[in-house]
């Protein structure tokens, strides 16, 4: 089990769980959360359900993957205590992979076990949702950083760093914003659909709207701001650290944000629909994981520990 398996292998594993987490969010944008009852992990209170409906299939076929998943990111953290030395920082990654692996298993099955699925608009559920999304950004966040630090990169240093260090903090806490406010978008989309632009635009600036509603409204806003952020800031951290991967990263981070703009304005001129907000959210993973890349880039203190 070498370290270059290993690399492929945690490349693997993060390709799989975006696919898990896209599938999450079919499962919310068609109202298939309850699919399986108030059940979990078992469904409907069966282990195998007879006659299921379209709903429970999927439903199901979302616990059956993420359940590969949670096996897969297990395995990735055996093979990497047996890939490296003690110390290397890979090792850490792995673990915070699995931590954030097994928090998201536990949310997922909060909102099911609670009811805060299918139709639920209450402000508990925009609550469980936000956490959600944090915690599905700190996984994909930590399964970036373990293929970083697996290629040979070394760990954060996090004092010291300056304004760049500051702009990286805001960077990643402004993205980490705009996926909160785009989960309860969709959320709202899925909840309060419409018809047309101006059906859409009304029901935004009612004063009786729901908040789900209000906060879609704001997340463009949110969004366009922290989007001039990313351009503006990588482009700074080009020019202060102009290593050839700080470089890398920045034009990928700076093509990925337009095109993630334009999927936002395709979104709403389309009214959202599940194919466009799965487009979107996908695009957005790939922002978060690029962000996250440049910061290792960036802020990495020196020669990794030897690997095994």
């Amino acid at each position: 089990m070498t370290a270059a398996r290993f690399r492929s292998f945690a490349l693997a594993a993060l390709a799989l769980t975006l696919g898990v987490i896209l599938w999450g969010a079919y499962v919310r944008a068609t109202g298939s959360g309850a699919g399986c009852g108030a059940h979990w992990p078992m469904c409907n209170g069966v282990v195998v359900p007879r006659a299921p409906s379209v709903a429970t299939l999927i439903e199901l076929t979302h616990r059956l993957t993420s359940g590969v998943a949670l096996l897969v990111v297990v395995v990735g953290y055996v093979w990497a205590r047996r890939a490296y030395d003690k110390g290397h920082p890979a090792r850490t990654g792995a673990l915070l992979s699995l931590a954030f692996m097994v928090s998201e298993a536990l949310v997922g099955a909060g909102l099911v076990l609670f009811e805060l699925v299918a139709h639920d608009a209450s402000l508990k559920r925009a609550f469980s949702v936000s956490i959600h999304l944090a915690n599905t950004f700190l996984l994909l966040g930590s399964m970036t950083l373990t293929i970083f630090w697996a290629r040979g990169g070394a760990r954060l240093r996090l004092r010291g760093q300056g304004a760049i260090g500051a702009g990286l903090f805001v960077a990643v806490f402004g993205a980490m914003l705009v996926g909160v406010s785009g989960a309860i978008a969709a959320l709202g989309d899925t909840l309060f659909p419409v018809k047309s632009f101006a059906e859409g635009l009304a029901q935004d600036l009612s004063p009786t709207a729901h908040v789900f509603v209000k906060l879609r409204a704001l997340h463009p806003m949110i969004a366009a701001l922290v989007a001039g952020l990313l351009l503006f800031g990588s482009g700074l951290v080009a020019t202060h650290r102009p290593t050839t991967g700080v470089k890398r990263a920045s034009r990928a981070l700076v093509a990925l944000v337009l095109v993630q703009v334009g999927a936002g304005l395709g979104n709403l001129a389309l009214l959202a629909p599940v194919w466009m907000q799965l487009i979107h959210l996908l695009l957005a993973d790939a922002v978060w994981i690029t962000l996250v890349w440049l910061s290792a880039e960036a802020l990495e203190e020196g020669p990794a520990a030897g690997q095994g």
